[in-house]
């Protein structure tokens, strides 16, 4: 048996946050954390240590790409996949060079979603 993927979701909207689980949940996922905002995210980033992390750019406290320098810091290896509604091409590089390995703007569609999320579990 798989071992459960275990994922973090971070979103200032808890729709979003309601959302994402619901469609990422035909997966073998335990959702270990979930947070509103940058300065809460990092704090449950530490104490959940997910393997994936949705991560929303907009937020309050501290910005998305701020958490990401942050979670990188604390584990190099996780994986992040950025959803934003920033969909701007500069957005996107930039959390990708500050090490997130998937990006997606919103609104998203369930299958760009679980598109998104089969390439980061492979």
């Amino acid at each position: 048996m798989q071992k459960k993927i275990k994922v973090m979701i971070v979103d200032d909207s808890s729709i979003i946050r309601q959302v994402i689980q619901k469609h990422l949940s035909e997966y073998n996922i335990e959702v270990v954390g979930t947070a509103g905002d940058g300065k809460t995210a990092i704090e449950v980033f530490k104490k959940t240590d997910p393997d994936i992390v949705t991560l929303d750019i907009t937020m309050p406290e501290v910005d998305g790409l701020t958490v990401l320098e942050e979670m990188m810091k604390i584990n190099n290896t996780a994986k992040v996949m950025v959803i934003t509604a920033l969909s701007d091409k500069a957005t996107g590089l930039k959390a990708m060079k500050k090490g997130a390995k998937s990006f997606l703007g919103k609104p998203f569609t369930p299958e760009k979603l679980k598109e998104s999320f089969s390439r980061l579990i492979e």
